[in-house]
């Protein structure tokens, strides 16, 4: 890996991807609240600068959130505050759409929707749902000994959880795992996904929870999308149906993709590190704290944006209106300020739910709650059902040695795949 992090591209120098943490220390140790990088960006790296900005929605938009400097922006910023030209043109901005670029009066609407949804009691028969999907997808590929974690397992299980949330019928469950490329049972022959049946497979959702919300608005059940065709917001009015579809496939989308990362994430710990998985056989209560360590260590968002929507100052940093900050929730989970020795994994360390993996502030992730359960069977079944899980060598080298490839993008941290041998258990 490059050493001169100062002339480094960030947004497309691949030599980051499999480890940007010693990137992002020297954009810390220089200076943990703004350091000025490629594109015109001032890099957030430190815990508490990042909280900092994340809370303020007085000075910071998020309708760069994703893209960040690559978001077009369909004005030229003028003045110390840009707040009337941002709404003017806000609908002409890449993704208005959705959840995560909105700022409030918007974003409360939006979020409103979700508190429909993710109450505790249906939160709770999700998660009687999730133990009978973790033995169904282990029943697929248990024989084998063997398997390529993230099709056989962490995929389609992080898929179907969220089906079941929003009251996908699961007599259609089949036909979403293969609009997503999903696999199969029986098909997972070389530990290789399926292409998907869509071309765009959150397009085909859009369409399918189109469908539900009409049909459940004319014809209410007593079901999970009548619960949410049936959603008001706060002032009482009515959604449009694409309001709350949009709210439906943003979870989706969003909600998938994260706990699949997590997933083979806690997977590489436990076929990496022995110890921490025969701890974590031997004191199965250890197992929330793993998977918060997990999620503190490799974070599956690394990047995420704001704009400043009036002239500011980070530190003593001057932040013109129209700036992009980019917040890394992966470099502020390893600011040293906050943790102890914070690249070591450490299943006993005490303040590990300060970490800020799922963000904070009014765009905090709404499905955290249904990730951390998610982690929790998971890492409970599978300890159940394998013994002595390793890495495959075959596949990835041997320990002290290992090849893990990651995939290619500054926004996201995740494997992109990660082959596992175990031992059924009967």
């Amino acid at each position: 890996m490059t050493t001169d992090f100062d002339s480094v591209d960030y947004f497309t120098d691949p030599s980051l991807v499999p480890d940007p943490h010693p990137y992002f220390d020297h954009l810390r140790a220089k200076n943990p609240t703004c350091c000025p990088i490629n594109n015109g960006v001032l890099a957030v790296t430190g815990w508490e600068a990042a909280n900092a900005v994340y809370k303020d929605t007085e000075n910071f938009s998020s309708c760069v959130a994703v893209a960040g400097p690559f978001t077009p922006i369909p004005f030229t910023p003028e003045g110390d505050d840009i707040t009337a030209q941002l709404e003017e043109h806000r609908t002409a901005i890449p993704m208005y759409e959705h959840m995560v670029t909105m700022d409030p009066p918007y974003h409360t609407d939006a979020r409103s929707l979700l508190s429909r949804l993710l109450t505790p009691k249906r939160l709770k028969e999700n998660e009687d749902f999730m133990w009978r999907l973790a033995d169904r997808h282990i029943d697929e590929f248990i024989d084998d000994g063997r398997c390529e974690f993230l099709a056989s397992y962490a995929r389609p299980f992080s898929l179907l959880v969220v089906a079941d949330l929003l009251g996908v019928p699961e007599e259609d469950h089949e036909e979403f795992r293969e609009a997503f490329g999903v696999q199969r049972p029986g098909t997972n022959i070389g530990g290789l996904d399926h292409e998907p049946i869509a071309a765009n497979p959150l397009e085909w959702a859009d369409e399918k929870f189109v469908h539900y919300i009409e049909d459940r608005r004319k014809n209410p059940r007593d079901d999970v999308l009548t619960g949410l065709a049936t959603a008001l917001y706060p002032d009482g009015s009515t959604p449009d149906v694409v309001d709350v579809v949009r709210t439906a496939t943003f979870l989706f989308g969003a909600g998938q993709e994260t706990t699949a990362k997590l997933l083979s994430a806690a997977l590489r710990v436990l076929g990496d590190r022995p110890d921490i998985q025969q701890q974590l056989r031997q004191d199965r209560s250890l197992i929330p704290v793993f998977i918060e360590e997990c999620l503190r260590m490799d974070s599956p968002v690394k990047s995420v944006f704001r704009m400043a929507r009036k002239t500011t100052a980070l530190g003593d940093t001057p932040v013109p209106a129209g700036t992009t900050v980019m917040v890394s929730p992966g470099a502020a989970n390893r600011d040293p300020n906050r943790f102890d020795d914070p690249h070591e994994f450490q299943l006993d360390r005490k303040n590990v739910r300060e970490h800020i993996a799922f963000s904070r502030g009014i765009h905090s992730c709404p499905g955290a709650p249904l990730a951390r359960v998610e982690g929790r069977v998971s890492i409970e079944r599978l300890l159940d059902r394998l013994g002595d899980i390793t890495i495959d060598e075959k596949k990835h080298g041997p320990a002290g040695a290992r090849s893990y490839t990651y995939e290619p993008t500054f926004i996201l941290r995740g494997l992109t795949e990660i082959n596992i041998k175990f031992t059924p258990i009967t």
